[in-house]
Parts: structure tokens; sequence; C-alpha cells
């Protein structure tokens, strides 16, 4: 291990500094032409479209938005649609809110009509409820704010008793403490969505509520069919989903990156359980060489205060140092009255915590059997980074962006840039942490000067100098794109070729 500072590159509108990206939910606090403008500028990566709320209209119309925006600033901007899921919720109440107290009786009936709600009882939308409860289940309600225990099964009737109580108003979500509610993870609203994501040709397509690794793989199926070519995310939210390592790993492999969605997630599992879940997730993304978005309540007080708690500046740096990819901001950005500042702030926080850890480091190889040529120069890129001296930037010269992807799985303070031709694929390397993305069309130069001229666009961008070393990665088949196979160190200010 070589220790001591790196010096980074300058700070631009592009935030180079920043090695850990940031996901914005789009909202009517968001959404005009100009705040989108005023995130991007504030440092936003990647915004997210909740299919949950609107229309495919406006989903069209905020994408359309976001793109002129990153055009207009010359920025790599990715788009993530998140897909609704089987959200399981109560129906309405007709004399609006309730409030329960602990020790009444409560029932939830699936074949109540949905705007009967009274006192003693609510209908649900989920008609296998009775089925997949029995006595002395705990249901929780609104995010787990409300404990119902399970009494009695009375055909279409769960008849229960307030554990803990509170107000409960309409369309509030149903968990099973523990998970185990059947509900598969794409409903008919989320397959029409999919069509709209693909046609959207959004960047990423995020999957609610998945048990196994079948239910990603037949999102991806879905979307496939329907044209779609971004990456799949997996929103690990479900108990089932991390009851066990084979589970959880499966879901990973079969995705692209993962959210830890802690929201649904702590509800099933219970807040004791959440923190060292989540770094058990961070550590089996990056171990399975996965992207991982660590999201929900990360700056919850902002919604109404132009500033953090404390509580809220260590959850964001500490997901930071576990090496999440991206932090995610939802009703912050979305309904918040202080988007900007929200984003600026967690801005400052992700700087604060990266800088507490700015050494070169050996850390894991990617796959002890890795028997794949673009993940062995990857990992021998990443190696050499962490121990020769003066190396100052790595260049990936990429079609995917699957090397710098690879790259970014190992821990370095080295940026990676990614030098690609593809508008997608400078989109999509948007989430992964430490890797910005390089317009750059090697096959359009001699292969002698390719080299040469992408140390030229660092040094214009005073990201490197002389007697500075970079490493290059590219694919060298002749004839051919695609497949990195190359690694070269280069020195600044020599001759390069």
């Amino acid at each position: 291990m070589i220790a001591g500072k790196i010096r980074m590159p300058p700070r631009t509108s592009q935030h180079p500094l920043r090695r850990t990206k940031i996901v914005a939910t789009v909202g009517p606090a968001s959404a005009p032409l100009s705040m989108l403008d005023t995130l991007i500028g504030a440092g936003v990566n990647v915004f997210r479209l909740n299919f949950s709320h609107g229309t495919a209209d406006t989903h069209r119309d905020t994408a359309e938005q976001i793109r002129h925006c990153a055009e207009q600033r010359g920025e790599h901007v990715a788009i993530l649609a998140d897909l609704q899921g089987p959200k399981i919720r109560i129906g309405c109440f007709r004399d609006g809110p309730i409030m329960l107290t602990a020790g009444q009786p409560f029932t939830l009936d699936t074949a109540l009509s949905d705007d009967a709600g009274d006192t003693e009882q609510v209908g649900v939308s989920y008609p296998p409820l009775p089925s997949d409860c029995e006595p002395g289940d705990i249901l929780l309600l609104n995010d787990g704010l409300l404990e119902l225990e399970v009494n009695t099964i009375n055909r279409t009737r769960v008849e229960c008793t307030v554990r803990v109580g509170g107000e409960l108003s309409d369309h509030k979500g149903v968990n099973r403490k523990g998970g185990g509610l059947s509900a598969r993870a794409l409903t008919e609203k989320d397959l029409a969505d999919i069509i709209t994501a693909a046609d959207m040709e959004v960047d990423f397509l995020a999957l609610s509520f998945p048990r196994d690794a079948e239910d990603v793989n037949e999102a991806r199926r879905r979307y496939q069919e329907a044209g779609g070519k971004g990456d799949i995310i997996a929103k690990i939210e479900r108990a089932e989903a991390v009851a066990d390592d084979d589970t959880l790993d499966a879901i990973i492999n079969a995705s692209d990156g993962v959210m830890v969605a802690r929201g649904d997630l702590a509800v099933e599992i219970g807040d004791a359980e959440l923190v060292g879940v989540q770094k058990h997730i961070i550590r089996r993304a990056r171990a399975l060489n996965r992207f991982v978005i660590t999201a929900t309540q990360m700056m919850e007080s902002m919604i109404h205060s132009p500033q953090p708690t404390r509580a809220e500046v260590s959850d964001v740096a500490n997901a930071v140092l576990d090496g999440t990819d991206a932090v995610m901001l939802s009703a912050e950005t979305a309904v918040g009255d202080f988007p900007k500042e929200t984003v600026q702030a967690m801005d400052r926080i992700i700087l604060g915590a990266e800088r507490t850890w700015q050494e070169r480091r050996a850390d894991r190889p990617i796959n002890d059997n890795a028997d794949n040529i673009d993940e062995v120069i990857a990992m021998a890129a990443m190696q050499a980074a962490n121990r020769l001296s003066n190396v100052a930037a790595i260049i990936a010269m990429t079609e995917t962006g699957n090397t710098p992807r690879l790259m970014s799985r190992l821990r370095s303070g080295m940026p990676i840039y990614a030098f690609t031709p593809y508008p997608s694929s400078q989109r999509r390397v948007a989430i992964l942490r430490g890797v910005y993305a390089m317009p750059f069309d090697s096959h359009a130069l001699a292969s002698d000067t390719v080299n040469r001229k992408a140390v030229s666009m660092l040094e214009d961008m005073g990201v490197v100098q002389t007697g500075d070393r970079i490493l290059i990665t590219k694919g060298n088949y002749a004839d051919a794109h695609g497949g990195t196979n190359t690694l070269k160190i280069v020195e600044v200010g020599s001759n390069i070729q």
C-alpha cells in the first residue's frame, strides 16, 4: 500500500472531485425546467422518475426536459425509471382519516368496497392477504408506524387487534413483519410502464419488491422485448430478498445494479437490523461487480428545513465510506421546499466524507477466479494504480462502459475517465463511483495518435501535468470493436504512442 493524499482533478461544473454520485427524484418541486437545470448545476448525476405517480406523457415530457438541460450544460445525466411494483394498500375511509388506539379491534377486508372504510374496518386491494396471514402475525401499516396483530382469518376478513395506534388515512401501505406477502413483483401497471420506459429510452429501470432472481429475470425479458436497452436495478426491500446470502447474491447477479430501498426493507426486517443489512448489501454488490444505490430518508428533514440534521450528515457520510456508488433523494427533491439546497448539502457532505479517505490501498481482487479478459485487465489497472507512484488518472476506452464499471469496484482515490463515443454509455457510467464520461471516438483517429489525443484532453482539463503517469486500457483487436485486452502506462510529457 502506498499511503498519502492523492491529487484530484480541479473542481468544475461536472463535479469531478466528487466520486459518489447523486440521484434526485423528480416531482412537483423539481419538475420545472429551470429547477431541473439548477439541480444539474448543483450536482445531480441521475434523475429518478417515480412511476408510482404521474402519467406516461408527464414522464416523457420530463425526460425530454432533463436531456435538454443536460445537453445545454454539456453534462452526462442519466434517467432512472422506477416501477411502482406490488405495493399493497388499504382503501379509503368514508369520513376521512381515523385514529386507532392500542387494544381496539380492527379488520382488513379484501371484499370491502374501496371507499367503505370506517373506525372498525377498511378494504385492502390484495385478495391473497387472508391466505398469506395466520394468527399471531404482525401487520404493519403506513411504513410501520402502526401495528396490527392478526387474531383470526374469516374468509376475506383478517381480524386484528391494534398493538401500536395512531392516525390512519387513505391508501396507506401494508406489510407483514418478517415479509412473506406473496405479491408478484410485476403488476399489470408495471408491464405497461415497462413499455413506456423502453420507448423513452431510459438509462436505468428499477424493479420494486423482487422476491428472487427470477423476478429480476422476468423484468429484464419484458424490458428487452419492449426494446429497452438500459440497465436493470433490483430494489432490495423485501425480507425474503435478504433472508439468506444465496437469495441476495442471486438477485444481485441477475441485475446490473441494486438499490438499498430502506423504507419498506426496514418495515419488514425491523429498524434494528437495517444498518447491518445495508452494509452487507453494499459489500456483496461490490464483490459481485454491481453498482449500488443507497436510498430513503437520507435528508428527510430537508423537506421543510434548509439544513440537514447531524444524524443525516452521518447517515450520508457512512454510506459513502461503505462504498456506495450513489445516494438518492426522494421526497426531498420531489416535493420538498429546498430541492437545490438539499442537493448542495448532499454534495458538500459527500466531499467531506471522501476527504477522510484519500489513500491508495491494495484491495481484494475483483474475482479470484476471473477468466474474463476485460475483468483481468480492469483488476490489473486498479492494482497498478494503487501501487505505482505519480499515477494521476486512468483512461478506460470503452464502448459499453463495462471496463470502467469493473474498475470502480476496487477502492481507489484514482479518477477513472470513460472515453466512449456513445451517448448511452456516457450516461450509463454516470451512476458509477469515481467514473466520469468523456466523449471520444478512438475509431475516428489513426491508431498511433489515440493515446496521445486522450492524454492531451486531460491535460487541457488541468487533470494531469508533465511527469504524471496515466494508465490506459483499451481493446486492441484488428478490424473489430469491443473487448478490452490492453493495459498501457504512459507518462505525460513523453513521446506517447
